[in-house]
């Protein structure tokens, strides 16, 4: 029946006068998105789908090149919503996202809350998976959700320790696609 590769794009160019989604990936996340390839083309892969967020679709219109694939933008699939703080110092950030990880059912400072966020992305991927045709599917989304995904695959509470843990996103986990377990954890795409 076919695996789903769930991806965290890789890393992004980040500006604080840009909006968060529309942040491009960088050279080094699109030369790691483009290593990805090779270990792609030998999986079946049938559909991509991609958040709407820029770099997610950067991401996917790479693999989509390389596997003469057209990638479907489903909104569902993007980040946590942060657009109440937006762009937020790094270190900021990761306060805010611990805090998100830390109390799933609270908003932080009007962020969607990660239980929603885990509900949504979830959702999305029932529906990727049931529109598909058979074989494997590419859904290059984002690390928060990621992390959400993976705790409801396993059973586990929402936990920031669940991330990736890939330095400038770009991980990788495998779901079977008949029963949405846990085939493949985390890895990062460029050492795939």
């Amino acid at each position: 029946m076919g695996l789903i590769w769930f991806v965290t794009h890789a890393d992004v160019v980040q500006d604080p006068d840009v909006p968060v989604p529309e942040w491009p990936l960088s050279t080094r996340g699109r030369a790691r998105h483009e290593a990805f390839n090779a270990s792609l083309v030998r999986r079946g892969i049938t559909s991509i789908f991609c958040s709407r967020e820029q770099k997610a679709r950067d991401g996917a219109a790479i693999h989509g090149k390389a596997l003469d694939l057209k990638p479907t933008v489903v909104a569902e699939l993007g980040e946590n919503d942060r657009r109440a703080t937006g762009y937020l110092p790094p270190e900021d950030f990761e306060a805010a996202a611990d805090a998100f990880f830390a109390q799933p059912d609270q908003s932080y400072r009007g962020w969607e809350t990660a239980r929603d966020a885990q509900a949504r992305i979830t959702n999305a991927i029932h529906a990727c998976e049931a529109g598909a045709p058979d074989g494997s599917l590419l859904i290059v989304s984002h690390g928060g959700v990621g992390a959400l995904l993976k705790a409801w695959v396993t059973g586990q509470p929402i936990s920031r320790t669940l991330e990736a843990g890939v330095p400038g996103g770009g991980g990788c986990l495998a779901l079977t696609r008949s029963s949405l377990t846990l085939e493949r954890d985390w890895h990062p795409i460029d050492a795939d």
